[in-house]
């Protein structure tokens, strides 16, 4: 389900979207738009075969949690397609890149922009950490580091059952300091699970900040081969080479394309706030207009209006 616009519109879409909800709320996710937003615009509007969303366009409210009684919920999964044989799934395994996944579901007209209205409001399901009734999520990753795990089992299960659709995994870089991961990857490798792939948001950083200034994790692509992975490496900006990596063959083992990102890629602005740039939040009103007038000028769009907020 292709978009009339490509990727790299679709990209600076989303970067813009959730440049403008931070400024209006006060606060987001922009880093993470910096770093991500070509990958998840690369996944939705190109990489993957998703079905048409089986969703509202504006998300109804958390209805509970599951249960034999609870008939009305659903998890958030149905924006990405339906669950049958031949449509891929996706999980987004780090559920803190949530503002940027659902402005990406609106720039490829999955969600409705009035979704964005209820993001991390009472009552609702668009989170601000993404859940399982979260548009385009379909299980709730917790700890940071089971997604890879999740998406390994249910590839495991649809290469027994003879299903085409494959299973993609976005990631982020921090998950290779869980050893979860590192389990995940051995056990897909042993079980030739190669209808499992993933992309890894390389951006080195953590919400204590930079990522080596926590614990180093080394050369992961030296380790991921180590571990029985097929492995990419590209400028997660540039949209052709995440489209040549994802061809690369990986018969029997699983491929983890390594995108190493900038976490102030489109708003170099934020270099100012390095290394702690895992959520913005202004500190005072003058650090905010400040911010609204760099950014939208490196994003070339107009400045948030205001208002009286």
């Amino acid at each position: 389900m292709r978009n009339e616009r490509t990727t790299e519109e679709i990209a600076h879409a989303i970067r813009a979207r959730v440049f403008e909800h931070t400024i209006r709320n006060n606060g987001g996710y922009l880093s993470q738009a910096a770093s991500a937003a070509e990958q998840l615009a690369f996944l939705y509007n190109e990489a993957l075969n998703l079905g048409p969303s089986t969703m509202p366009m504006i998300p109804p409210p958390f209805s509970g949690v599951p249960s034999a009684e609870n008939t009305e919920y659903r998890t958030g999964a149905g924006y990405n397609g339906p669950f049958d044989v031949v449509h891929d799934r996706l999980f987004i395994a780090p559920a803190h890149y949530a503002l940027v996944a659902y402005a990406c579901l609106i720039e490829v007209g999955r969600m409705a922009p009035e979704g964005l209205e209820m993001f991390n409001k009472d009552g609702s399901s668009v989170e601000m950490i993404g859940a399982e009734h979260s548009p385009g999520m379909e299980v709730h990753n917790g700890t940071l580091g089971i997604g890879l795990s999740t998406g390994a089992g249910l590839a495991w299960g649809r290469k027994k059952k003879g299903e085409e659709g494959e299973v993609c995994v976005f990631m982020s870089d921090g998950e290779v300091q869980e050893g979860q991961t590192w389990e995940a990857v051995q056990a897909a490798a042993f079980h030739q699970i190669d209808n499992l792939w993933a992309i890894m948001d390389v951006n080195r950083q953590q919400c204590d900040g930079a990522m080596d200034s926590v614990m180093e994790v080394g050369d992961i692509a030296t380790k991921l081969r180590n571990f029985g992975a097929v492995v990419a490496e590209v400028d997660a900006h540039d949209v052709a080479a995440l489209r040549q990596a994802k061809a690369t063959p990986h018969e029997g083992q699983p491929l983890i394309i390594l995108a190493h990102s900038s976490p102030t890629h489109g708003m170099e602005f934020l270099r100012r706030r390095f290394p702690r740039l895992h959520y913005v939040r202004f500190r005072t009103a003058e650090e905010r207009a400040e911010m609204n007038t760099a950014i939208a000028a490196e994003l070339g769009i107009a400045p948030v209006d205001l208002g009286e907020n």
